[in-house]
């Protein structure tokens, strides 16, 4: 089936601004709540959230094979289970729908007024139940960085590293939506030249620049899924930061890796944008050397152009840009984590989420933590007239934002945005 709902030349008549994340070629999915406390499913088109449950009940959605309650859910899970088929089914239907040339929605205004609201209007929610979460390790310049500040500058990475896409599995109920506030957490940590550890706030929090993907039911337990094949059960993409205590990090990773460092918040976009509406935004990714093992092996365009910006907003304060990286620099891509999540028979579902790890660039102001941005605190940034951070301070506000934009459109993702409280 042809992905028609991404052509190029497709004006919507509802208003779009020129610079919009959601021209009608992107038509993301999402959840939200209505004025009247009313938990639907949507999608985005300019500043206009539109409710599909709405509209798959007034008949616009007639012929795609759909249960009458895919949309009335308050999560995407069950949609996300209908498979790859129907995804473009309905993008491609809304995309029709919302055109220009086709007046049946557009004159009808009493449809209208229970299929449209404007964003402001509703709030939105956590797009998927995450029954599993999962963060890799994928940047080749952050393992390096991090490698050098922590152990060997002459073997910054671990003899595994080039050869695997290192993951762990992260903790599913802290995740959480763009907009809600996090507790700066308590734990213990190894004070400089102290012989025992203290209790307390963390010092030093942190943001990782990442995005996620969202997966289908992929596998049976036992089954494996092929890299060339691992794209079809990928549904689409979120921002992601991934919230880190850097001194509860350093003192506990040691020896089982991550643990309270981060499982205390992890935030994502609320919009999942499909690897359909990506597509025009192919690119190739890094070359591998040592050439990986068969199992995850491949050939071709198999990542995406997306850029990313990362901003900290101090109380009161003006937004400052502290981070401009590219999701093309990753050296493992997202088909090739998902093979190698699955290669021992892991079993993989609808709703599943995979983060993909800070996301650095070869560059000082392309870093995806303010770990590497102020290596390791050394070199405080300067935001603005008398502010410097080396980490996340109380009451900052972190906001991530990312896009693809070439000649003829722009595909965001929106952001994700939280404020850091007191502990």
């Amino acid at each position: 089936m042809m992905i028609t709902a991404n052509d190029p030349k497709r004006e919507s008549w509802l208003t779009v601004s020129k610079n919009s994340d959601f021209p009608i070629q992107n038509i993301p999915f999402g959840v939200f709540l209505t004025k009247d406390d009313i938990v639907t499913i949507g999608t985005r088109i300019g500043d206009y959230a539109i409710d599909l449950s709405a509209l798959q009940m007034l008949g616009y959605l007639d012929g795609i094979e759909l249960t009458d309650d895919v949309f009335l859910q308050d999560s995407l899970n069950y949609f996300i289970s209908a498979g790859k088929k129907t995804w473009r089914s309905v993008r491609n239907r809304i995309a029709d729908i919302f055109d220009k040339e086709n007046t049946v929605l557009q004159l009808n205004k009493k449809h209208r007024e229970v299929v449209i609201f404007t964003i402001d209007d509703v709030e939105m929610q956590l797009p998927v139940y995450i029954g599993d979460y999962t963060d890799f390790y994928s940047s080749k310049e952050h393992a390096t960085n991090v490698g050098k500040m922590f152990r060997d500058p002459e073997n910054a990475l671990l003899p595994n590293w080039l050869h695997i896409p290192v993951g762990y599995h992260g903790r599913s109920s802290t995740i959480i939506p763009s907009g809600i506030n996090i507790k700066r957490p308590m734990g213990q940590t190894m004070p400089p030249g102290a012989t025992s550890p203290v209790f307390g706030p963390s010092k030093r929090i942190d943001f990782e620049l990442e995005t996620g993907f969202i997966t289908t039911d992929v596998n049976f337990l036992g089954e494996s899924i092929p890299v060339n094949e691992a794209e079809d059960y990928i549904f689409g993409m979120v921002l992601l930061n991934d919230w880190s205590a850097r001194d509860v990090q350093k003192w506990e990773y040691v020896p089982l890796g991550p643990f309270l460092a981060k499982n205390f918040a992890t935030s994502i976009s609320p919009w999942v944008i499909t690897m359909d509406a990506l597509e025009p935004f192919r690119t190739k990714s890094p070359a591998q050397t040592p050439t990986p093992l068969p199992y995850l092996q491949q050939t071709g365009n198999n990542t995406f152009d997306i850029h990313l910006e990362v901003y900290l907003q101090p109380q009161n304060e003006n937004e400052y840009l502290v981070s401009q990286s590219n999701f093309k620099y990753l050296y493992w891509t997202m088909s090739q984590q998902l093979a190698h999540h699955t290669v021992n028979g892991c079993r993989v579902n609808a709703g599943d989420l995979m983060g993909s790890g800070t996301i650095s660039g070869p560059t000082p102001n392309s870093f995806g933590s303010m770990l590497e941005l102020s290596w390791g605190g050394k070199n405080p940034l300067k935001l603005g007239p008398n502010i410097t951070r080396s980490f996340i301070e109380d009451y900052d506000t972190v906001i991530m934002k990312g896009f693809c934009q070439n000649e003829q459109i722009r595909i965001g993702f929106g952001e994700v945005k939280n404020t850091l409280l007191p502990a």
